[in-house]
């Protein structure tokens, strides 16, 4: 953690929530959209659980499509395909080539309006334009808040066990409507997208549970046609959980929609023994959600609440982007009104120590530890 705190201070502000060595800490840059970059347990070792993209930060160049900085809390907004999309011009094809990140989420820096040792909060205000030409002018207040032991086992509905270190934090993301038109799914809706890129292993595997029932009534249980049929090897769906490689050798994404989806997620890497949890907020009977297939689509809001991305060579011989592995969330379609606002939370736990303590939590929380 202090390797990676220390190399971004030589690009980049960093603001360190946290009481300090042996504690556990995040590191967040305001130059990259209010990003949480990595957190750290804390204790000797302070592992950084955070990917971070030593190359493209220490070139100091920006590049084409995407500058993926890294980092395990992002701000983005949806959609990414599709007629609303906010990542392709009108009449673009729906092609890597053609794919833009918009700026607003990708190289602006948000200001900090406040600050103390627990929390940060950053503004930024933007006009944006999607695939069917309707503007957006938004604004969006981002808060960082780290929290203590004792939170965190009430988070998680247990006393956390002495041998097992934990950090959590979340995000508190406002979208607010600061133009004078009503956002509508005629002209296309917005949301709010956050993603965690983590450090992959060869053992990291990514557990999704999953709401059980008839696939004639909640639909399929897992979407995982994004980059074309994940393996059977990595990608195995039983017992009302979704277990998905997180290797970083394998590009590959799974979705879940409002029906399949639970608000917790996670993931365990066997070789740190490290225990990854997401908690989010999922509204109470909200099933419009942005669709953000690389298509026109016949269903622009029956898109996913929660994802999850492999990272891995785009194609046979190519460099991958990372590698990593991510776990991501959504807010659902936000139609708001002028002045009008939304909120989406999206909360990461790391707990690392003790093998049997932190499989024993993952089993109970996920339903699953591999």
């Amino acid at each position: 953690f202090h390797e990676d705190v220390a190399f971004l201070q030589k690009h980049v502000e960093v603001i360190t929530l946290g009481q300090g060595e042996g504690q556990p800490q995040v590191a967040i840059v305001p130059a990259y959209q209010g990003r949480v970059m990595t957190s750290t347990v804390g204790g000797d070792e302070t592992p950084s659980h955070g990917w971070i993209n030593y190359d493209l930060i220490a070139s100091g160049k920006l590049g084409p499509h995407i500058n993926a900085f890294g980092g395990e809390d992002r701000f983005w907004l949806g959609p990414e395909g599709g007629q609303f999309s906010i990542f392709f011009k009108k009449g673009d094809p729906f092609d890597l080539e053609h794919w833009q990140t918009p700026a607003v989420i990708d190289t602006v820096p948000y200001k900090v309006t406040s600050k103390t040792d627990s929390e940060v909060t950053f503004r930024h205000e933007a006009k944006i334009k999607n695939y069917s030409d309707t503007a957006f002018s938004l604004r969006i207040d981002r808060t960082v808040r780290l929290f203590d032991r004792s939170r965190i086992g009430e988070m998680l509905g247990t006393v956390l066990p002495a041998g097992v270190r934990a950090v959590a934090y979340e995000t508190e993301n406002v979208l607010t409507n600061t133009g004078e038109a009503v956002w509508t799914k005629q002209g296309g809706l917005l949301s709010v997208w956050i993603l965690g890129m983590y450090k992959h292993s060869a053992e990291t595997i990514v557990l999704v549970p999953y709401v059980e029932g008839d696939e004639a009534k909640l639909g399929p249980i897992v979407n995982a046609d994004y980059f074309g049929t994940v393996p059977a090897e990595r990608l195995r769906v039983a017992d009302g959980v979704i277990r998905f490689s997180g290797d970083g050798q394998y590009r590959s994404k799974i979705g879940l929609t409002p029906q399949r989806a639970k608000p917790v997620l996670g993931s365990y890497d066997a070789t740190r023994q490290l225990l990854t949890l997401v908690q989010y907020t999922k509204p109470e009977g909200a099933t419009d959600y942005v669709n953000s297939m690389w298509e026109l689509q016949d269903e622009p809001f029956k898109g996913d609440v929660v994802n999850s991305y492999n990272d891995g060579p785009p194609r046979p011989g190519a460099k991958p982007l990372g590698p990593f592995y991510e776990l991501e969330s959504s807010s659902p379609a936000l139609a708001l009104k002028p002045g009008e606002s939304a909120t989406h939370i999206h909360r990461t736990i790391h707990l690392q120590g003790d093998e049997a303590a932190i499989r024993r939590l993952g089993k109970s929380l996920l339903g699953a530890i591999e």
